[in-house]
């Protein structure tokens, strides 16, 4: 396997061949570290962790929507000489749900998350009961409306 760079929360495969570059000997070219960190960070980035995966509750569908912030710095500098050379990379990804999307019947609405209102553990931790009261909600909201058609 090649090199994992670890940071808090993501580990970052280097392909097996990567740490043999001709050029550097038994070293990653700062080439190869930013192109397999961009490679990986694009992975994380993906359509999915914006658009996250659908939950669904008889009737009611909910689908989370997050924002993705990514920063990224790469730098480097040596000599030809013994004295050696270095290279670095960093970086950080932020996840924060901004809204929901909510399906039921025909009908689709967005609920933005306020800022500061909830946290993601807060919202992980809730959703199971959310759904059901949303479901809840809904079912009665239906009857309702129904009802006043009647």
């Amino acid at each position: 396997m090649g090199h994992v760079f670890s940071y808090p929360e993501w580990h970052f495969h280097a392909p097996p061949n990567a740490g043999r570059s001709k050029v550097k000997g038994n070293r990653m070219s700062l080439s190869e570290v930013i192109k397999t960190a961009l490679d990986q960070i694009q992975f994380i980035a993906k359509t999915e962790t914006v658009i996250g995966e659908p939950i669904h509750s008889g009737s009611v569908t909910l689908i989370p929507v997050s924002k993705v912030s990514i920063g990224f710095a790469a730098g480097g500098g040596g000599k030809e000489e013994k004295a050696g050379s270095g290279a670095g990379t960093g970086g950080g990804i932020n996840v924060t749900p901004v809204a929901f999307i909510v399906i039921t019947g025909g009908k689709v609405q967005v609920h933005p998350v306020e800022k500061g209102e909830i946290g993601l553990d807060k919202i992980l931790a809730l959703a199971p009961d959310l759904i059901q009261k949303l479901s809840k909600y809904m079912k009665n909201r239906e009857s309702k409306d129904k009802s006043r058609k009647d």
